[in-house]
């Protein structure tokens, strides 16, 4: 169909801030408007199970930077990536969902309506072929991707064993930026928020930030 894709490293439409990562995906299925994957795109990341200030933060931000004209990247999952996702679309932004199965599988089957939003007006991406069922190992692996196309990631809620830290140490070792919503010291989706930014990670209170 039009609007499905084939991209190999070869191809100009491959991303070429994806190309910088050290292991870049050999060949990238993609849904939608591949063009949108060279824009400058934002991450936001974060818990599956926020807080509902967290998921009220990830639709905030994402609709807010999407509304400054960057498109908003993050992985399709429950809790803050869509939020994130959903914040974007409804500034009437593009953003990215990169996808830990093959296109053809919506995972998680609760977010196949917002998937086929992400493709009408941004683009659904995975390195895996069509029919790839949800693995583990998939969704780590898709965290190099998604901080790999873009400019810096920001960490919106995070438990210090979250996968958003492996998309924020990806990020680092990409010479990216890395920013973190702080909270509540008793709030353990701070946590790893709070980790970051005393690793060095930017303090983010305001989209301006």
């Amino acid at each position: 169909a039009a609007n499905r894709h084939l991209i190999t490293r070869e191809d100009p439409r491959y991303p070429p801030r994806l190309r910088e990562i050290p292991n870049p995906p050999p060949v990238l299925f993609a849904l939608g408007d591949p063009e949108v994957l060279s824009l400058p795109q934002i991450a936001i990341v974060g818990s599956r199970s926020p807080t509902p200030q967290g998921a009220e933060h990830a639709f905030g931000f994402g609709r807010s930077l999407a509304a400054r004209g960057l498109t908003v990247t993050s992985g399709l999952a429950l809790g803050v990536d869509g939020q994130a996702h959903r914040g974007a679309l409804a500034a009437g932004g593009l953003t990215v969902a990169v996808c830990g199965t093959g296109l053809d599988r919506v995972y998680p089957a609760a977010h196949r309506d917002l998937a086929h939003a992400i493709a009408e007006e941004g683009v659904l991406l995975s390195e895996w072929p069509p029919g790839t069922p949800p693995k583990a190992e998939h969704f780590p692996r898709r965290n190099r991707i998604i901080s790999g196309l873009s400019l810096g990631v920001l960490v919106v809620e995070a438990a210090t064993e979250s996968g958003s830290l492996i998309t924020a140490r990806d990020a680092m070792e990409q010479n990216r930026e890395v920013f973190a919503i702080p909270g509540s010291i008793h709030n353990v989706l701070a946590r790893g928020c709070h980790r970051l930014i005393r690793e060095g990670a930017t303090l983010v209170e305001t989209a301006e930030d």
